[in-house]
């Protein structure tokens, strides 16, 4: 299967589940304009070009939506500053491009290729934090205490300058002591005590979300490969030191974003995870390792459980993380009206994230990517500019109903388009055996992922009693690419 074939294939996924493939001309056009915009240097822009400011990503990413950079500080403390790319200012409200995000709601990432939010003029280019590049930016700046609390935190609008991209394997290898310094590290003053501090600072944030009962897992997610145009294999993605450096600045930003809302008497739209619909079967789960969970949700002690894990099964981690995590379900966003003073350290809004133990959590870190985060980031430079909000509370639950549901769509694409490319890989070995493990298990059908290659597939013979978790060996029995299914039975 060729990569144009897969993408016509994406093209129909998209539409078919309501999601647009192409942008509008108008969208483009608008797009193309904005390189014509004059840039703001209104007196509340603060000029933090000189610090050492870098990004973390992938090898291949284009759209930079964070950069960083931080301070020690005494007794263990340090000044944490996440700048974040200011995407509002060239997309404005109404306009073609704003409507083809709010229609999508996010970036689309298929084996195919990726469908952005944004025309890639702006998010790949304009509106990309890339390095050497002046950009404007909304800066979240946290005081971290020692223990890794975020203690204090304000924020402001920016001019930032990304002196460093560098990447997670690099980073990851790096830190690790398994590979060589980034080249940017002998080129760039200070970027080398900046990396270790920000490793340092992750850890602190981490072990105190921890601490509160935040989910320590290991899913792994499959990569395409290609070889000569040709899809040849598809791979594990995992998660690395530098990976969860990122995600934890992320979810502390995230809370601080919330929390400034909260103070500023805005309303906000929440990221949340209810307490675990199937918890019997986490319990049961961890039963078969010997451990008994109490009867009723608990974070912490499920942390616990999956450390433990962690260290007595490397191996088999991954695999229990995926069944942990699937039985969790998924987020869903919703809107958090204007509190009153004082309601919002009692957690009146209900709005908790039980895989990352926060009350508060409002995205706002990739608004290239993610249209939450843009409406966020109006939210923010409203409250910033003494201005009403820019949505009413009605606008926020439509929009927060809408990007729940668009994000499913998408997750649901990104799947269908990857067992597309699976199903193609696995043409020619009908009647092969594979290990499997459980990975959905419900009216709609029992379905079971293989690890090599990466993916997932139906069970249509003897799924009879298995459940989320289960592990076993299964049969390959048909494949379609062009219908994006793949069958199995019990080996």
């Amino acid at each position: 299967m060729n990569p144009t074939h897969l993408h016509q294939i994406a093209v129909e996924a998209m539409r078919s589940r309501g999601l647009l493939p192409v942008f509008s001309p108008q969208a483009l056009h608008e797009a193309e304009a904005a390189r014509h915009a004059d840039p703001e240097r209104s007196g509340d822009i603060r000029d933090l070009r000189h610090l050492t400011w870098f990004s973390i990503d992938n090898d291949d990413t284009r759209d930079l939506d964070q950069l960083s950079v931080a301070e020690p500080l005494a007794a263990g403390a340090a000044r944490l500053l996440v700048a974040v790319a200011d995407v509002d200012w060239l997309v404005r409200p109404g306009g073609a491009v704003d409507k083809h995000a709010a229609a999508n709601t996010t970036s689309v990432y298929t084996a195919a290729g990726i469908f952005p939010m944004l025309p890639e003029v702006l998010s790949t280019d304009l509106t990309s934090l890339h390095e050497g590049q002046e950009r404007l930016a909304v800066v979240v700046d946290m005081l971290v205490a020692a223990d890794g609390t975020v203690s204090e935190s304000s924020i402001y609008r920016a001019l930032v300058l990304n002196h460093a991209k560098l990447t997670y394997d690099a980073v990851s290898a790096w830190l690790d002591g398994n590979g060589p310094a980034p080249s940017q590290m002998a080129s760039v003053p200070g970027l080398e005590a900046q990396v270790r501090l920000h490793d340092v600072l992750a850890s602190k944030l981490r072990q105190w979300r921890q601490s509160r009962g935040a989910l320590n897992v290991n899913t792994i997610a499959a990569r395409p490969v290609f070889k000569d145009g040709q899809l040849v294999d598809l791979r594990p993605d995992e998660k690395n030191r530098a990976k969860d450096l990122i995600a934890d600045l992320m979810i502390a930003t995230n809370g601080a974003t919330a929390r400034f809302l909260v103070d500023q008497g805005f309303p906000s739209i929440r990221r949340f995870l209810q307490a675990p619909r199937r918890w019997d079967r986490i319990v049961a789960l961890a039963l078969n390792h010997g451990v008994q969970l109490p009867a009723l949700p608990d974070a912490l002690a499920l942390d616990h459980f999956l450390s433990a894990r962690r260290l007595a099964d490397p191996t088999g981690f991954a695999d229990l993380s995926l069944a942990v995590v699937k039985l969790l379900g998924s987020g869903e966003y919703a809107a958090a009206p204007a509190l009153p003073p004082g309601a919002a350290k009692a957690g009146a809004n209900g709005l908790g994230h039980f895989g990352l133990a926060i009350n508060d959590y409002a995205h706002s870190t990739a608004p290239n990517r993610r249209f939450p985060d843009l409406v966020t980031q109006r939210l923010l430079k409203a409250a910033l500019a003494s201005e009403a909000p820019p949505y009413s509370a009605d606008q926020l639950t439509a929009i927060a109903q809408h990007c729940t549901l668009q994000e499913d769509n998408a997750s649901k694409v990104e799947r269908q388009v990857l067992k597309a490319a699976a199903a193609y890989l696995l043409d020619g070995r009908l009647g092969d055996v594979f290990d499997a493990i459980v990975t959905g298990a419900a009216a709609k059908g029992t379905f079971v992922r293989i690890s090599s290659p990466l993916l997932e597939g139906r069970m249509v013979r003897g799924f009879e009693g298995l459940d989320v978790g289960d592990t076993l060996q299964v049969r390959l029995v048909a494949v379609d690419a062009e219908k994006s299914f793949i069958d199995f039975e019990r080996a």
